[in-house]
């Protein structure tokens, strides 16, 4: 099982808090630098700086709301057209043999930022981590 503290996870958790929100504030900076894979018109798709796993991403909408009922039909849609799109970059790039995908809404729900809602693809290899570890 994967240990807690690798050093992802201690780069994190040394790491300073930013005030305000992470999502609006990387629109404001650099692509390559916020790791942003690609820019829609009601959303984007970015890197996760601490990753779970390799390879994981987040679909984001640009609309800072707190849940995805906030969202309208048109912000769902290229939501998850740009997680499938990078499910299947991911499968052809990385061959992975699983994913994890979801949502943390809410603070107790475990949302690292919990009043910008984004959407979690994590590619899974047998052996690579628990399932707790991933999801706790």
């Amino acid at each position: 099982m994967e240990h807690l503290f690798t050093p992802w996870r201690m780069a994190y958790i040394r790491s300073t808090k930013q005030e305000g929100c992470i999502f609006c504030d990387m629109l404001e900076r650099d692509d390559r630098e916020m790791l942003i894979l690609h820019r829609g018109r009601l959303a984007f798709l970015v890197l996760n700086r601490y990753p779970y796993n390799n390879g994981h991403l987040m679909s984001v909408p640009y609309r800072h709301v707190a849940s995805l009922e906030d969202l309208d039909l048109a912000e769902v849609t290229e939501i998850m057209t740009f997680l499938t799109g990078g499910m299947r970059a991911i499968r052809q790039t990385m061959r992975p043999e699983g994913f994890n995908i979801g949502a943390n809404v809410g603070k107790v729900a475990g949302a690292g930022v919990k009043d910008h809602v984004h959407m979690h693809v994590v590619p899974r290899w047998t052996g690579d981590a628990s399932f707790m570890s991933i999801l706790g």
